[in-house]
């Protein structure tokens, strides 16, 4: 049996493009033939089910009982699970898995464990990630800038970010590029995954009428968002091989 991987996206303030990532990464395993299921901690409504819903489900984070149905059911069905945690619960969640033991099983080898942390622009978004890297042995630890939302990281010193990116053992950072307004605007309005508005289909994968235009924009920017999933090999840290489709 495959070794269980679970991948937490997360960020401790909102409006930093997080669910935005994790749909890019349930676009990345399916085309490369990952079998993965979500999970969606924007309790009672989620982003992440909306585009996702047939491999998403919605959870509390913070409960007991949804805790046990994310992780007592790591070795029973896919091998990769994706979880969108809640803006501002980042470091809680993480506390909470090495509460229940989770991270010690990471850190024996037991789980393969993976953070994409994503960064606002600010230098509070920099002392998120000296909150983290207490929890950080035994995961791979991603730092994602992402510029979807136009952000700037005009704050940002170089050195100053150095000296906290370097806290972190093994730290990788990762840049997502910006979107087209309008091509993202129009993704979101069909409530389809990226993948499915590419390649002009539905949401029951009926075929569609979306811009040729903005498809085109959205092509180009998910592939260049995959090169960077290629780039950290992360077919690999799923235990799986790249199957370089179409995007």
């Amino acid at each position: 049996m495959a070794k269980p991987v679970v991948i937490v996206v997360g960020a401790d303030k909102g409006g930093v493009g997080k669910t935005t990532v994790s749909r890019t990464l349930l676009d990345y395993f399916s085309a490369n033939n990952v079998q993965t299921r979500a999970f969606d901690t924007e309790s009672p409504r989620g982003t992440l089910k909306r585009f996702h819903p047939d491999i998403t489900e919605i959870v509390d984070m913070t409960t007991t009982a949804d805790q046990m149905k994310i992780f007592d059911t790591l070795n029973s069905g896919p091998s990769v699970t994706v979880i969108d945690v809640r803006a501002g619960l980042l470091s809680p969640a993480l506390a909470s898995l090495r509460d229940i033991g989770f991270l010690d099983a990471a850190r024996s080898g037991q789980i393969t464990f993976a953070v994409f942390h994503i960064l606002g622009p600010s230098i509070a978004s920099l002392d998120e990630i000296a909150e983290t890297a207490n929890f950080m042995s035994g995961a791979k630890y991603f730092l994602v800038k992402n510029f979807i939302n136009d952000t700037q990281f005009f704050q940002w010193d170089q050195a100053t970010y150095n000296s906290y990116f370097h806290r972190i053992k093994d730290a990788v950072d990762l840049t997502i590029p910006k979107l087209n307004e309008m091509a993202y605007e129009q993704v979101e309005v069909s409530s389809v995954p990226f993948l499915k508005f590419v390649a002009n289909k539905g949401i029951n994968d009926d075929a569609a009428n979306y811009s040729f235009v903005l498809r085109g924009y959205v092509r180009h920017w998910l592939a260049n968002v995959w090169s960077e999933y290629d780039r950290i090999k992360l077919t690999d840290l799923v235990g799986a091989k790249s199957a370089k489709g179409e995007k």
